[in-house]
């Protein structure tokens, strides 16, 4: 009966080990979008582009079948001598090529205009790269100064900030017209594993108001339908650090809270149970 008794705290010792071994799996946060089985045929919100704001920078080349028109609307490089009026030049990264080129580029001034040659002042804040060049081509149409341009607009510098538990985090440039926040995740590398994944922050300021939204990367669903799912140029991507993370910025409690301390005390009284009973 006593050897009996004594047996019952080693077999709760095992049963609480076990327990907290099987705490220490994998947790179900990690895995993303988890409901993606159960979205087949789902609508999706329209694909939004990005529209042009003050300080943005944009490259516009103007072709035609008469070269000496389409040089007057597009522009070189500055000389030595000065700049070109409305213009700047940037070094501009090519994607995937690792080098940098000269590219004449027009800032969008603090009115939303840039100045382009022989048309003046044009207005192109809140307009899309799109709408940009078909305004500058029916302008140019209008006026009889080219019969039959192809008026091409690319963005220049755009980029978000990509901040918190990712492998790369940094700045990350915008490529493409639909940016999502998985294209600026995967540029920087991923989340690690201490990233939480079902609270993203995605900070963006747009019309004079600070704006602050949460996505849930286990959950395709709201991930696809949030507001921040495109991202905008200057938006800030933040991962927060989940728990584990959190605990480990505090030595003390991250020992008391370790899995491998409490296995080790588990581990201790099991043995010192066994000799007693021997």
């Amino acid at each position: 009966m006593t050897k009996s008794i004594l047996k019952l705290p080693v077999k709760n010792f095992a049963a609480a080990a076990a327990l907290l071994v099987c705490s220490c799996s994998a947790p179900k946060d990690i895995a993303y979008f988890q409901d993606a089985p159960a979205l087949q045929n789902m609508a999706l919100q329209a694909e939004q582009q990005f529209k042009l704001r003050p300080e943005d920078k944009i490259n516009i080349v103007v072709n035609s079948s008469n070269p000496m028109l389409e040089r007057q609307f597009t522009l070189t490089a500055p000389t030595s001598s000065g700049g070109i009026l409305g213009a700047e030049t940037k070094p501009v990264t090519t994607a995937g090529a690792g080098s940098s080129q000269q590219m004449p580029a027009y800032t969008v001034d603090e009115q939303g205009t840039i100045d382009f040659p022989v048309l003046g002042k044009i207005r192109v804040a809140g307009m899309t790269r799109t709408e940009v060049a078909n305004y500058i081509k029916e302008r140019l149409v209008a006026r009889e100064l080219v019969t039959d341009p192809i008026v091409t607009v690319e963005y220049v510098n755009l980029s978000v900030n990509v901040l918190g538990e990712v492998n790369k985090p940094g700045n990350v440039a915008i490529t493409k017209d639909h940016f999502t926040i998985l294209d600026a995740l995967a540029r920087a590398g991923d989340l690690t594993i201490d990233g939480k994944r079902t609270n993203v922050m995605v900070n963006r300021q747009a019309d004079g108001a600070n704006q602050v939204y949460y996505i849930d990367l286990t959950n395709m669903q709201t991930m696809l339908l949030s507001p921040a799912y495109y991202l905008q140029q200057n938006d800030i991507v933040y991962v927060m650090p989940n728990e584990k993370k959190k605990r480990q910025s505090t030595p003390t409690q991250n020992a008391f809270q370790s899995p491998t301390l409490w296995i080790s005390i588990l581990s201790l009284a099991a043995t010192l149970t066994a000799i007693f009973i021997k």
